[in-house]
């Protein structure tokens, strides 16, 4: 029984790094979130080949009907938050297990609907929390167990909604056909119940860094000593031994070193190991690191740079869904048949694979900033949404579907891991502010494909709706081409002292703390007596 208990911990317990592995676990994590694409947003960009199945079963505009992935996406980006709570509390695998059970569950109660308000119950809010549930809390995790390789892999693997637009659009057609779209949704939620095998490989990932060890320091021996400190620097390293620790700070200034003999009783007492002078600066900090870790960060939101980040999520999440909705209709009302029409979404998938995998190469390999990469990406996206209205054959809007899979695929498997990246959030606020970005996304996502299907109902232009998509990609260019320049006045102000009293620049004095200072040591009677050289000390 206790071998059975350890094989089974063994396989599905924490893993314990001391850095992030770049491999190992961290593979199977991989192609579990490959699986959780698929059956996720791969699903919802498929759910455009129902559209029309709907409209005639229910005698519905569609605006109303493009209200069913709007809620879906509001819901799942809107719940974040939540998501990101839950996986601090109970773990990123029972989350994720839970949200593959509320997808399934809401898919197949869709297919024993009746009306449309019915399905924003089922779709909207059960499948849309249980998406969130499912994708946030995996590509979090995957990005944990990657460092150096993180874009690549993430690339790579996110390519697995793009296998699902493009195996699932003509397989769900033809299934549709053949037994009706009530019994292809019920297939569908069988096939999703995958995703409760994925949470279940999720194994929890420890980074637990190895101690700093100086091998240049030793320990001093003296008869009654009690404490032993190391004080060391770029210039010297000097042992202090003494009964009373005549060491009260060391990191203020020299003249403080010489008039404080006594150790603050609030200070930690130290340890018998000898500790180096920058270790002991960050264990006496006046700001000591959180015992825990926030579960939501929403303090990330005084973070003029997250701020812009999140503003562009924002406004380019108006162009991530609308285009696979509308691309079908639109082809077939430039005279496309409707066999053919259904090829877009593979051309787009087909594509989008080439712009995942170019993207994480070229952000590995290339010398320029990540950001700048993901910049030209979305420039380049709004100018192919507005070009798509005008085009008006199959090879014209093949052509616009093949560039547009290309940077949707560029744009959308590194927007969210980009929050690990310095120039956004960093590593370590990561998987807090993740939700918080996804949840300001939300609003795009609620607003996107109901403002699409309204602009087409009143021009009777399918077009249009590529036009409102293209305008939102291109004010979330702007705020991202922001984010460093707000990082940097972010950063100058927070660096510039404050002036003195006559308008001088602010001058510290006393607390100022010293890169080196010069000390003669003097050991008299078993204590150390200090005596501190103003003349040597250097600023």
């Amino acid at each position: 029984m206790t071998s059975c208990l350890s094989r089974v911990t063994r396989y599905t317990g924490s893993n314990v790094y001391t850095e992030a592995p770049d491999g190992g676990w961290g593979w199977v994590v991989a192609a579990a979130f490959f699986l959780v694409e698929m059956f996720t947003y791969g699903i919802i960009k498929t759910f455009g080949i129902f559209l029309p199945d709907l409209m005639s079963e229910f005698n519905e505009s569609n605006s109303r009907v493009s209200w069913i992935i709007s809620i879906c996406v509001f819901v799942m980006s809107f719940t974040a938050p939540l998501s990101s709570v839950l996986s601090s509390r109970f773990g990123h695998r029972a989350v994720v297990i839970c949200g593959g059970f509320l997808i399934s569950l809401g898919t197949v109660a869709t297919a024993f609907t009746s009306s449309i308000n019915q399905m924003y119950i089922t779709v909207g809010i059960i499948s849309g929390l249980g998406y969130c549930l499912s994708f946030l809390p995996t590509v979090t995790i995957l990005s944990l167990y990657f460092g150096r390789r993180r874009s690549l892999v993430t690339s790579a693997a996110s390519t697995g909604e793009s296998f699902s637009i493009f195996a699932f659009a003509p397989a769900f057609t033809a299934l549709k056909e053949q037994i009706g779209w009530r019994y292809c949704l019920v297939v569908i939620g069988l096939l999703q119940t995958i995703i409760l095998v994925c949470g279940a490989l999720l194994r929890p990932i420890v980074i637990k860094p190895k101690p700093k060890e100086d091998p240049d320091t030793s320990e001093s021996s003296a008869g009654g000593l009690e404490n032993t400190y190391a004080l060391e620097n770029e210039l010297t390293r000097t042992s202090v031994t003494s009964e009373d620790s005549g060491l009260q700070s060391l990191s203020s200034s020299w003249p403080k070193l010489a008039e404080e003999e006594e150790v603050s009783p609030k200070r930690p007492p130290p340890t018998e190991e000898q500790t180096p002078l920058r270790q002991v600066e960050e264990q006496l900090s006046t700001t000591p690191p959180p015992s825990k870790p926030r579960l939501v960060d929403f303090s990330i939101l005084r973070d003029p740079g997250f701020i812009c980040y999140a503003a562009f999520g924002l406004f380019a999440t108006l162009g991530f869904f609308a285009p696979q909705l509308y691309v079908i209709p639109l082809s077939i009302s430039r005279g496309v048949e409707a066999s053919r029409a259904t090829c877009m979404l593979s051309i787009m998938a087909v594509a989008e694979v080439l712009g995942r995998l170019s993207v994480g190469w070229v952000m590995r390999l290339a010398p320029v900033r990540k950001l700048h990469v993901l910049l030209g990406c979305v420039v380049l996206l709004a100018l192919v949404l507005a070009v798509f209205p005008v085009a008006d054959s199959f090879w014209a809007l093949s052509a616009c579907c093949t560039f547009y899979g290309f940077l949707l695929g560029t744009v959308a498997s590194t927007h969210i891991p980009m929050l690990a990246e310095d120039d956004a959030v960093g590593l370590e606020r990561m998987p807090s502010a993740a939700g918080v970005y996804v949840f300001v996304q939300s609003f795009a996502g609620l607003a996107g494909p109901p403002l699409g299907g309204f602009l087409v109902d009143v021009t009777q232009n399918y077009g249009s709706a590529f036009y409102s998509c293209a305008v939102g990609m291109g004010l979330g260019a702007l705020f991202l081409g922001c984010v460093l320049p707000a990082k940097r006045a972010a950063c100058c102000k927070s660096a510039t002292p404050p002036p003195g009293p006559a308008g001088e620049a602010h001058v510290p004095q006393e607390d100022t703390p010293v890169d080196f200072v010069e000390m003669d040591l003097v050991l008299s009677d078993g204590a150390a007596k200090l005596e501190t050289n103003p003349t040597t000390a250097t600023a």
